[in-house]
């Protein structure tokens, strides 16, 4: 007698790879997509006196996108991250080249210890360590007014510049590493190719080198312009509260105001926005691999 088809199934390799994957499957899908889901569900309630209204409605995107407070705070967001972005990437791209071309292979393990030394303390203690560094009483400004360069001190928190700079040494590493990856593949013998064909080791590094760690490059755009769009606690300690980003105005309105089927709509719509910049940025490095070849 044969076996059925679902004890078949269940001794294919097939059953044996998702038997495999559940329970990342699972977690993924308890602790990821639903609470997505969840957001997104709520972005189509009413909001009512202390409850919530089960009514399907698109009011909240319209109440959304037509204040102008949100339109400020969510370009405001993708400004800040795309500064400190750009700011991390140039960073940690020559950090991650010392590291893979420089460094003997001996001393590259000690390299990269170095660099995961942050992750040792809490994110939180790191941005009160910079709100210390650039307080008005802070490490600059005494050592400023110590040697006598300034007569008074520089304000330098509550500004964008002061986010910029803790959130983009807070995610220096997430930018260094999947760099240093990308170059730690790279074939050398193709180097050496384009200067033994006349190349200058500047075109070979715009020509060869750089669309061969593009990979790279692109993680580390998307692991640090997504969470720091989404960051909460730098803008409400560095900025003061003064400079409110996207997920400042979803606390406020999930909690404060108490709307929470608004906040979902902001958060789904920041979500969005995301989403569509990370597009453009993907769409815009394939043209530049394209005139690179």
């Amino acid at each position: 007698m044969s076996a059925s088809p679902i004890r078949r199934w269940a001794r294919s390799e097939a059953a044996s790879g998702w038997f495999m994957v559940s329970p990342t499957l699972i977690y993924a899908m308890l602790l990821l997509a639903a609470p997505l889901a969840t957001i997104f569900a709520y972005s189509f309630f009413k909001d009512g006196y202390l409850v919530v209204i089960h009514e399907f409605t698109t009011q909240n995107y319209i109440d959304a996108w037509s204040d102008p407070i949100f339109r400020t705070i969510l370009f405001r967001s993708v400004l800040v991250s795309a500064l400190v972005t750009l700011v991390t990437v140039l960073l940690a791209f020559p950090i991650a080249y010392f590291i893979s071309f420089v460094v003997p292979a001996s001393n590259k393990s000690r390299w990269l210890f170095l660099i995961t030394i942050p992750f040792w303390t809490s994110y939180l203690i790191r941005v009160f360590q910079w709100k210390v560094i650039l307080n008005f009483n802070g490490v600059i400004n005494s050592t400023l007014q110590g040697l006598g360069i300034i007569d008074s001190p520089l304000q330098m928190l509550n500004s964008i510049g002061a986010i910029a700079i803790t959130l983009a040494h807070a995610y220096a590493p997430f930018a260094i590493l999947p760099i240093f990856v990308s170059l730690e593949k790279i074939d050398r013998s193709l180097l050496e190719a384009g200067q033994d064909l006349g190349e200058s080791k500047l075109m070979t590094f715009w020509r060869v080198t750089l669309p061969l760690a593009m990979p790279g490059v692109i993680g580390a755009v998307m692991i640090v312009f997504i969470p720091t769009i989404g960051d909460y606690v730098t803008p409400e300690l560095i900025g003061g509260g003064k400079l409110p980003m996207v997920a400042n105005m979803i606390q406020k309105d999930m909690l404060k105001i108490d709307n929470k089927p608004l906040g979902a709509a902001v958060a789904v719509s920041a979500m969005f926005v995301v989403a569509a910049v990370s597009l453009l940025f993907l769409f815009l490095n394939r043209r530049f691999l394209k005139v690179g070849k």
